[in-house]
């Protein structure tokens, strides 16, 4: 099975443009995403998947930089979008992450992979970010290319083309959905970047954890800054997570 990780990132950001060629000890955002995905072992490829418009190319551009594949598709079908570059690049499986998660941890990205490919005679979607118990940021969602496919066939609604996977985990009469879940809630932090605050909390994890271990940290190593430096998970408490409108 081709295992396809697919990164939709853009320019354009409501609440902070630009956010993934920010840079973080010295590497922008995406280039952090990528180096912590390389690290998962049972992904065959990467693709960064942004839009087709003029100051998307500046995505483009850091794509070639570090050696990446990109694909260029619809600003607002995003579902499209992941169809297309999956399709594009023979995904048996697809991967889909963000690139608003630079503290994505390798180890659990693994493992929701992992299990998905175990499992697939069982079910046709997995992930850690339906029922949470990971921090926001370390999102993974793996579901087949035929479930992709199908969802870009059938789907409607403005939500399901613009967020790429309600349609799938929001109808389990169609599609067998499974939700990979830690031992400990940890779903009240917030280590995504959507907002200045989440940037500073993100800048200063890496500040403390970035010099010494490069991007061979996770979970484990972050919560140890958090228990020590308290005042860090503070910086973004009051940021609420954007809701998808559901409109079916």
């Amino acid at each position: 099975m081709k295992v396809v990780c697919i990164v939709q990132a853009r320019v354009g950001s409501t609440r902070l443009p630009g956010k993934v060629l920010k840079k973080i000890c010295g590497k922008t955002v995406l280039e952090h995403d990528i180096d912590r995905l390389k690290r998962i072992s049972n992904i065959d490829k990467i693709v960064i998947a942004t839009t087709e418009l003029e100051k998307d190319k500046a995505i483009v551009y850091e794509a070639e930089r570090l050696g990446v594949n990109y694909f260029t598709g619809s600003e607002d079908d995003v579902l499209s979008r992941y169809y297309y570059a999956a399709k594009q690049n023979n995904a048996e499986v697809v991967i889909r992450v963000t690139s608003d998660c630079p503290l994505i941890d390798s180890e659990i990205s693994e493992g929701v992979i992992q299990f998905y490919l175990d499992n697939m005679d069982k079910y046709d979607y997995v992930s850690n970010t339906i029922e949470r118990t990971y921090p926001r940021g370390l999102d993974t969602e793996v579901f087949s290319f035929k479930g992709l496919e199908k969802a870009f066939i059938e789907a409607v609604s403005q939500s399901d083309r613009e967020h790429v996977t309600p349609y799938i985990w929001d109808n389990a009469d169609i599609f067998r959905v499974y939700q990979y879940k830690n031992d400990v809630d940890y779903s009240n932090l917030r280590w995504t970047l959507d907002t200045i605050e989440d940037f500073k909390l993100i800048d200063s994890i890496y500040n403390h954890l970035y010099y010494e271990n490069g991007n061979n940290f996770g979970i484990r190593e972050i919560l140890k800054v958090l228990e020590k430096y308290p005042e860090i998970k503070d910086i973004n408490k009051e940021i609420e997570q954007k809701k998808i409108y559901m409109e079916r």
